[in-house]
């Protein structure tokens, strides 16, 4: 029989390795006036000690629509609730001079008689904070939606993704009971089992997980990351219903694109769901990277994971701008400034595979007896570029630093998809005045890259031009390497970095050897094209000397223009009659379209 496991904290508190914080306390409120308790998290006095047997799998196709008629209404009481808080701040944020006597009385007598209807905690509130609040109060998965609304800064008014960064905020934890439950439950043994200890104290809680530091029986430290109960099926029942809200929004605001970024939200967080994902793309990451030792992912321990529980190597460092950031030297830290800009534009750039949830909690800057190391932990979130997007946006990136207008604005706009009522040509315009002014300024040291990105690609929603969320995700990670490098550095030459890494990705995607591995990649096609040559050139003669033959051809329109005459014939002559015209006039049109009806070719 295995001891009994030692629940308590190492010696040492270790490094936050968890899940970044992502969620504000998701309170249990109705719209206005009732109780919401539909965030799927159970009380603590609601679980028993599980019984150590694998869980059964039982199909059931109708799963995920089970509570979704619920939540709809729910979610619809909220959406009629935000609509009318809404018009009553768009009245109280009316100027003054428009305030007073009979200026402005739509607005602000709809106001007058919507106010009573809405939470009076919510009614005094901006439209933003209302949003914010709204989305808090329906739980994890619109708090998740409120995050990937709050990176769409080329959709949405700054107002709007300002006030949902708030969103990001710490969520209190689950008891550990919970969690010790849901690990003996998911892995089919005891904790005492599989882990020597465990410290019941939660590195982070976030809307889905939670994270505790332990140490395996090997004497392995390791993250142990826990799903929280219910969190699952209250997601994916959610999901659903957003669906067809998103398709309901796209109706009544398709400026701001609302399928498009529900569609995205809800692949992403589908993926979240389920940690087999993080668990595969740590291992992606780590191999891409393993010609560089520098740069690590956490290791996965398979065996001790599962869909609900991941358990991870633990990346023993700091974050940046932790109290330790300040004791280093300036040769370690243009280290990690040289190491983060070669990691984040490779998975940029080369590998089209990169993290999609970059900020400083989730880097780590690791301090070893040989130099120093920087680690990325929470991989749940990537982005992916398919590879004719990649080159493109390695063509953009690398007109950006090198100050070529006409480069970076032709392959900006080819990476655009134009909607109805589209202005490319003024995107492209906009665009190219926007580079500009960016390396006008560029000598003096003071730009941001993601700025200038973001600023081009928020111009396509006055243009009607838009983008995958893949370049929002990608400005996010350029903001953090940013940040990170001015924080280390704070006379950073971006441009200057981002020049000397992109050029090598740029040489190495045209070296010759890379190229005729490419080629080499096609030849069972060229092959194929190669036999079927005498075929095609064959046919390719053959029709040509058929329409050097045939000059004639017989006209398909033959005859359309005396049955375009005829009509126009007629129907003059239809009216003149009608409006009592002479009758030599409405005769004659008669006659003439007859003729030309019965004879015209």
């Amino acid at each position: 029989m295995p001891d009994k496991v030692k629940i308590h904290r190492p010696s040492g508190p270790p490094s936050p390795e968890a899940e970044a914080p992502d969620g504000a306390v998701a309170k249990s409120l109705l719209l206005d006036d009732g109780q919401d308790t539909a965030n799927g998290i159970p009380s603590s006095s609601s679980v028993e000690k599980p019984a150590h047997k694998p869980p059964q799998f039982i199909f059931d196709p109708l799963a995920p629509y089970k509570g979704a008629v619920r939540r709809f209404f729910i979610a619809y009481r909220h959406v009629i609730g935000l609509l009318m808080g809404g018009a009553v701040a768009y009245a109280r944020a009316l100027p003054p001079e428009r305030r007073r006597r009979l200026h402005s009385p739509g607005p602000r007598l709809l106001a007058f008689v919507l106010k009573p209807f809405v939470k009076r905690d919510l009614v005094n509130l901006p439209f933003p904070t209302q949003l914010r609040r709204r989305l808090e109060m329906l739980g994890p998965t619109f708090i998740k939606l409120g995050q990937v609304m709050a990176i769409r800064e080329d959709l949405l008014p700054p107002s709007i993704t300002d006030e949902l960064q708030n969103l990001f905020d710490r969520l209190p934890a689950i008891p550990f009971a919970q969690i010790q439950a849901i690990i003996e439950d998911s892995l089919g043994q005891p904790v005492a089992a599989l882990f020597d200890r465990i410290d019941p104290d939660p590195l982070g809680s976030a809307s889905i997980a939670q994270a505790h530091y332990a140490e395996t029986r090997a004497g392995d430290k390791v993250v142990i990351k826990v799903m929280k109960p219910g969190i699952k099926e209250s997601v994916v029942a959610d999901l659903k219903l957003l669906q067809a809200v998103g398709r309901f929004l796209q109706w009544i605001i398709p400026r701001y694109q609302p399928r498009q970024i529900i569609d995205e939200f809800c692949a992403y967080t589908l993926k979240e769901v389920d940690f087999t994902y993080e668990a595969d793309h740590a291992e992606i990451f780590a191999a891409n990277f393993q010609d560089l030792p520098d740069v690590v992912f956490p290791k996965i321990y398979r065996s001790l994971s599962t869909d609900e529980v991941l358990t991870m190597g633990f990346l023993d460092g700091f974050s940046p701008g932790a109290s330790a950031t300040y004791g280093l030297t300036d040769e370690q830290r243009k280290r990690i400034v040289d190491l983060g800009a070669a990691s984040i534009i490779r998975m940029l750039y080369q590998d089209g595979f990169f993290h999609a949830d970059l900020h400083a909690g989730n880097l780590k800057i690791m301090p070893t007896d040989d130099g120093i190391q920087i680690g990325f932990i929470d991989v749940g979130m990537v982005g992916r570029f398919e590879e004719k997007t990649r080159r493109r946006m390695l063509y953009y990136f690398h007109a950006l630093v090198n100050g070529n207008v006409e480069g970076a604005t032709r392959y900006l706009t080819d990476m655009a998809q134009v909607g109805p009522g589209g202005d490319p040509q003024g995107f492209r315009r906009a665009v190219a005045d926007t580079v500009r002014r960016f390396t006008m300024h560029a000598g003096y040291g003071d730009v941001s890259i993601a700025q200038l990105i973001l600023e081009s690609v928020a111009l396509g929603g006055k243009y009607r031009v838009f983008f995958p969320v893949e370049m929002t995700l990608m400005v996010k990670a350029l903001v953090t390497y940013e940040g990170v490098g001015r924080l280390l550095d704070p006379h950073m030459d971006i441009a200057a970095v981002s020049r000397k890494h992109v050029a090598r990705i740029f040489r190495d995607t045209f070296d010759p050897e890379v190229l005729t591995r490419r080629l080499m990649s096609n030849a069972p096609e060229m092959l194929d094209l190669l036999v079927q040559s005498p075929h095609l050139i064959s046919s390719g003669f053959k029709f040509l000397e058929e329409s050097l033959n045939n000059r004639s051809p017989s006209n398909p329109l033959a005859g359309l223009r005396s049955s375009i005459l005829a009509g126009a014939c007629i129907v003059g002559g239809v009216l003149a009659l009608i409006q009592g015209g002479p009758v030599l006039v409405w005769v004659a049109l008669f006659v003439i379209g007859a003729l030309l009806a019965g004879f015209g070719k």
